[in-house]
């Protein structure tokens, strides 16, 4: 089977979420590890890539790709056969990429406070009162996922596992870096282990290890 797609990411990044959609979905695939640490997504050979310098990138023959919940769409396009989105539903496939923003444009970004504050302040002072308030803000977050998203469902849009889970799965284990306890949320700690019972999470968190 011929490998077209090549995903760039990095351990414990967001990038994981795709990581584990391409396992999901059987796909034919290389994965190419940065050292972020080392500054590798800042190198000009990867900034030709990927010009925002940040993980994930997926090269396709069409061309490349960025934005984790963009590459979560095109790994369930175009691989229907797997079921990993709600394609033939508009309402429901939009009700799933609306908590896939939210996880991008909430979620991820009240954790990034803590480790990129840096992006926001230049301020010691101020980052620090930003990194202080991301426990109280990641809270806030996953009550509203507990409730409003998840509430007695098996997976986020029911009982058909999508893409949207393995992007909450990764989400979901930043809480603990963030002085979070996941079993403050007891319905969101129980999807995060249905998730990591599954042999393509197994696997993609082995190729990431």
């Amino acid at each position: 089977m011929s490998q077209d797609l090549t995903l760039y990411y990095a351990p414990g990044t967001c990038a994981q979420a795709v990581l584990i959609a391409l396992h999901e979905a059987g796909a034919a695939f290389q994965a190419q590890r940065l050292n972020m640490a080392e500054g590798a997504q800042r190198t000009p050979a990867y900034l030709a890539i990927n010009p925002k310098g940040r993980v994930p990138a997926l090269v396709t023959p069409q061309g490349v790709l960025t934005e984790t919940a963009a590459l979560l769409l095109y790994v369930a396009q175009t691989h229907p056969d797997k079921q990993l989105a709600p394609l033939s539903d508009p309402f429901q496939l939009a009700r799933m990429q609306e908590f896939n923003s939210y996880l991008a444009s909430t979620v991820h970004i009240s954790h990034a406070h803590r480790p990129r504050a840096a992006r926001w302040a230049d301020d010691e002072a101020a980052q620090k009162a930003m990194q202080a308030k991301v426990p109280h803000n990641m809270r806030d977050a996953f009550a509203l996922i507990e409730q409003h998203y998840l509430g007695d469902k098996t997976w986020v849009m029911g009982e058909q596992y999508t893409v949207a889970d393995g992007y909450l799965f990764t989400m979901a284990g930043w809480l603990k870096s963030d002085s979070v306890d996941i079993n403050e949320f007891p319905r969101v700690a129980a999807h995060y282990a249905r998730v990591a019972a599954r042999p393509a999470v197994q696997a993609a968190l082995a190729q990431s290890a």
